[in-house]
């Protein structure tokens, strides 16, 4: 496999992690100014438990499960062919029984790392659409950027429940504190904001670098963009109720799920053709050399 590594894709995680870092100083300093440390312990068991379960949390998100080779054979014989072309550990496999077509990458190392599809994506595509899928996750993995998506996943997720739990609470509030604890819901709010924007611009050159990865680990770019169509195409029949389930996964997902226009607007990923037309010009060049 000729790997490269994206030094577009690691610039833009140091320039991510770098923004939330200090983002995440001034909101601590915002919460401590206005006596709103109360919110700090809750921040640090938060940043303990997406690091060290964000895997286990991910899988409980979707109702999915650890899977043995016994139940999966061909799954895992797949999965642990393409970790050694990819130069990686082998990740743990799960399967979430879900009618959506779909697949992520979870965990906070390449050592410690799950890769999980669901059973509609099982039934939906090939053997060579589904070694693509299973090769861009791995990318994702070889890439390091599952473990940035989580941290930068979990600032936002804590200032946003700050902002719920304002909005629940604040009412009772005295005046002499009420002050200090509205600066401390609209600092949140504004962290919030932020880290919503730089999210979206890392996740959506992520999953370029992971459909090239991915495409480099097979050898067949064609076969991912495939399966990106048929994944696509797929996802007007899945019940509605189905994918709300799974939309606290969109960010980690191969394929964002279905949304209107301004859904589309600030999605994590990119558009399903341009990232197919990226694959065929791959395609071409690696027939050419």
């Amino acid at each position: 496999m000729e790997w490269k590594p994206d030094w577009g894709l690691r610039g833009r995680m140091v320039l991510t992690m770098f923004l939330l870092f200090a983002l995440y100083l001034v909101f601590v300093g915002a919460l401590w100014q206005t006596n709103s440390f109360v919110f700090l312990p809750l921040m640090g068991v938060f940043v303990l438990a997406q690091f060290f379960f964000s895997d286990k949390l991910a899988l409980y998100s979707m109702g999915a499960k650890k899977v043995s080779e016994e139940e999966y054979p061909e799954l895992h014989a797949t999965v642990s062919r393409l970790s050694q072309q990819a130069d990686l550990p082998k990740p743990t496999v799960a399967v979430a029984d879900s009618r959506v077509p779909n697949a992520f990458a979870a965990g906070r190392s390449q050592k410690k790392s799950t890769v999980c599809v669901t059973t509609g994506l099982l039934r939906t595509l090939d053997r060579d659409e589904l070694e693509g899928v299973i090769a861009h996750e791995l990318a994702h993995v070889k890439n390091r950027d599952v473990m940035v998506m989580t941290i930068a996943s979990f600032l936002s997720t804590v200032a946003f429940m700050i902002v719920r739990m304002g909005f629940w609470f604040g009412g009772g509030r005295n005046r002499q504190g009420g002050g200090g604890f509205l600066v401390a819901i609209v600092a949140s709010l504004v962290v919030w904001i932020v880290s919503f924007f730089l999210i979206r611009a890392l996740s959506r050159y992520r999953e370029f670098a992971a459909d090239r990865g991915g495409a480099l680990i097979t050898g067949r770019p064609s076969a991912l963009a495939s399966a990106l169509l048929k994944i696509d195409g797929r996802m007007d029949k899945v019940p509605k109720e189905d994918l709300r389930e799974q939309s606290e996964m969109n960010a980690f997902f191969i394929v964002p799920l279905k949304s209107d226009v301004i859904g589309r607007l600030f999605s994590t990923h990119p558009a399903t053709e341009k990232r197919v037309d990226r694959l065929r010009n791959l395609e071409r060049e690696l027939e050419s050399r």
